[in-house]
């Protein structure tokens, strides 16, 4: 028996080493609570809100809700109007965004203060930013106010296309600072200091040393503020058109979901959202990755 048991335990030794090797062993339990509640709060929703919206309330067949949307002129434009809007943000944010946190990353004077102002939309929330802007671009407001003692004329920059816009850049400008902050501040700096020493002036340390390193960042936090522009909702409604310009996809969701009780609806329209969503994401995934090998193969060399 001890000589079995020993060979047993030699047979099954190479076994935990090969899957050692591979990154497969016992560790991989503390993974297990994380999946549980990825799969518990997003994979079971997710596979669940697929089922139903080829299920659709009305009858017609299993694709009715998709046929209902896409043949409905004015729901399906909501596909542009959302693409129009939020593509745009994430651009101007990840535009804006990338200067400051470039600048941030090395200490100087009042950059403490700098980073608050940055950060400080994140506090007030999306709902409470779209409250808030009537009263500094209405008619009325301080903005305007402003521009007729100086002799200029109003801007209207509220209750349109430009109200959301401009509430949907204060969201996500903060998160696209944040993670660039990480993105450039992990750059090495001993490589900007050895073009410095071969005499690479910082126009050309920017261009061709520290921007091809972080372009797979700025892309990763473009890819951030692509998905929080997609789900915009309250500032479209509070501060846009919903009726017309900023009727962006996650309009016709509500109306389906809370105005008709038609979940079914509501969910083939969130499908379809996801899908132009992930369809960007990947094209950006994809780039990202090219870019990350030419990072990686410059940073060696």
């Amino acid at each position: 028996m001890t000589d079995a048991h020993g060979a047993l335990h030699v047979e099954r030794q190479p076994i935990r080493r090969r899957l050692a090797e591979r990154g497969i062993d016992s560790s991989l339990l503390l993974l297990f609570p994380a999946v549980l509640v990825i799969g518990g709060l997003f994979l079971y929703p997710f596979i669940y809100g697929v089922s139903i919206s080829f299920q659709p309330a009305g009858g017609g067949g299993a694709f009715a809700n998709y046929r209902n949307f896409f043949t409905d002129h004015y729901q399906a434009g909501s596909i542009i109007k959302t693409l129009r809007l939020a593509l745009p943000v994430a651009l101007v944010s990840v535009g804006l965004a990338a200067p400051l946190a470039y600048r941030c990353r090395r200490d100087f004077p009042g950059r403490k203060l700098v980073t608050l102002v940055v950060m400080l939309p994140i506090t007030f929330g999306s709902i409470l930013i779209a409250q808030g802007m009537p009263r500094v671009f209405s008619p009325i407001g301080w903005l305007n106010l402003a521009f007729k003692a100086i002799g200029l004329p109003q801007a209207d920059l509220i209750y349109n296309y430009q109200g959301t816009f401009i509430a949907a850049v204060l969201t996500s400008l903060p998160l696209s600072f944040l993670l660039l902050m990480g993105f450039f501040g992990g750059i090495d700096r001993s490589l900007e200091h050895a073009a410095a020493s071969l005499g690479a002036g910082r126009a050309a340390r920017f261009w061709r040393i520290i921007l091809p390193l972080a372009a797979p960042g700025i892309l990763t936090a473009f890819m951030l503020a692509l998905v929080e522009s997609f789900a915009i909702f309250p500032s479209a409604i509070l501060v846009g058109q919903p009726d017309n310009q900023t009727h962006v996809l996650t309009i016709p969701i509500y109306q389906a979901a809370s105005q008709h009780s038609d979940y079914t609806q509501a969910s083939a329209i969130a499908i379809v959202l996801t899908a132009i969503e992930l369809l960007i994401l990947g094209i950006v995934v994809f780039i990202r990755g090219r870019l990350f090998k030419g990072a990686a193969t410059g940073g060696k060399g």
